[in-house]
C-alpha cells in the first residue's frame, strides 16, 4: 500500500477518513511515547523471560523467538500480565522443576530489579546535569504537550508501568504538569486496565469516538481506543535516539489500526493543526 504523508512532512496519514477537529480527551502512553528513561526495557525483559523458561537448560532460537513475539504483542499492557504469560510459557516448556517456578509477581520483581539499574542511572545523570530533558524524552514530545495544553482538551497518561513509578518519572522529565491524571498499574490488576480507563472516560463525559485520541507506541492502547471508536496516533519512535522511525514499530502499529503515524513529535507545529482541523 502506498504511503501518504501530510504535505511537506513525515506525518503518515493512514486513514484519510478519520474525523478531525473534535478532540476533547487525549490518552498518552508514557514509556517510548514521551519518556526514554526506560529505553531498552525489551532487551532486559527478553533475557529474563528466556532465563526463567530455560532454567539450567541452554536457550534455543525457538524459545528466544517466542519470547520476542510475546513482548511484541503485549507492549503497553500491564507488566504483571506479561509475567502471567511468562509463567504460562515456563509451564508449557516444562524445562523448570515445579518447585522452581515463580509466581507472576515474583517474575515481575526479578525483571524490575534488573530494569531499574539503568533507569536509576539515567535519572541520576539527568539530575546531575549530565543528560538533558531532550535526551531522555522522545523528540519534540515536550513541545507537542505544550501546544496541546493551549487547546481545549483534557490530557491523561495511562501506562502499563506501576503507578508510583510512572508518576515519579513523569515529574522527573517535566511532563507531569500537562496531565490531569496519570494512571499506572496498581497492586490489584483488576483495579486498572487501559480498556477500563477508556470506557470510564467516555461514559463519564458522554463522549463519541472522534473526541478521544490515543497516542502511543504500543498496540494495546491503540486497539483499545479504536475498539471504542476513537482516533489512534501511533508513535514509531526509535527509543535508542528518541529521533526517527522504528520500522518494526510501524508495522506493529499499522496492524493495531493506527490512523496517523509519526516517528516522533519534531513536527508538532504541523501535527497539532492537522489533528484539530485548523
Amino acid at each position: 500500500m502506498e504511503q501518504k504523508f501530510l504535505p511537506g512532512t513525515e506525518i503518515e496519514i493512514v486513514n484519510e477518513n478519520v474525523v478531525r477537529g473534535r478532540l476533547r480527551h487525549l490518552l498518552f502512553d508514557f514509556d517510548g511515547t514521551i519518556s526514554l528513561l526506560r529505553e531498552g526495557w525489551q532487551k532486559i525483559m527478553g533475557p529474563v523471560c528466556v532465563e526463567m523458561i530455560c532454567g539450567e537448560h541452554p536457550a534455543t532460537p525457538e524459545i528466544e523467538d517466542e519470547v520476542r513475539r510475546m513482548i511484541d504483542e503485549t507492549t503497553g499492557i500491564q507488566t504483571i500480565f506479561q509475567m502471567e504469560r511468562l509463567e504460562e510459557m515456563v509451564r508449557a516448556k516444562g524445562l523448570v522443576p515445579e518447585d522452581n517456578i515463580l509466581t507472576p509477581a515474583e517474575y515481575k520483581q526479578v525483571y524490575l530489579d534488573r530494569l531499574m539499574v539503568p533507569v536509576r542511572q539515567r535519572i541520576a545523570r539527568l539530575q546531575a546535569g549530565e543528560l538533558t530533558i531532550d535526551q531522555v524524552t522522545v523528540g519534540g514530545a515536550m513541545r507537542f504537550l505544550e501546544l496541546l495544553s493551549k487547546r481545549d482538551v483534557h490530557m491523561y497518561v495511562f501506562s502499563g508501568t506501576d503507578r508510583d513509578d510512572v508518576r515519579n518519572e513523569a515529574g522527573i522529565v517535566g511532563a507531569a504538569p500537562f496531565f490531569e491524571e496519570i494512571w499506572g498499574a496498581l497492586p490489584s490488576k483488576e483495579e486498572y486496565s487501559k480498556e477500563k480507563v477508556i470506557r470510564d472516560i467516555m461514559a463519564r463525559h458522554e463522549l463519541s469516538g472522534p473526541q478521544v485520541l490515543a497516542v502511543g507506541d504500543g498496540p494495546v492502547e491503540l486497539r483499545n481506543v479504536k475498539d471504542a471508536g476513537g482516533v489512534a496516533l501511533g508513535v514509531c519512535s526509535d527509543e535508542t535516539t528518541g529521533r526517527g522511525w522504528d520500522m518494526h514499530k510501524r508495522e506493529r502499529l499499522l496492524r493495531a489500526g493506527a490512523d496517523i503515524l509519526v516517528a516522533d513529535f519534531r513536527e508538532a507545529d504541523k501535527l497539532v493543526p492537522h489533528l484539530f482541523a485548523d
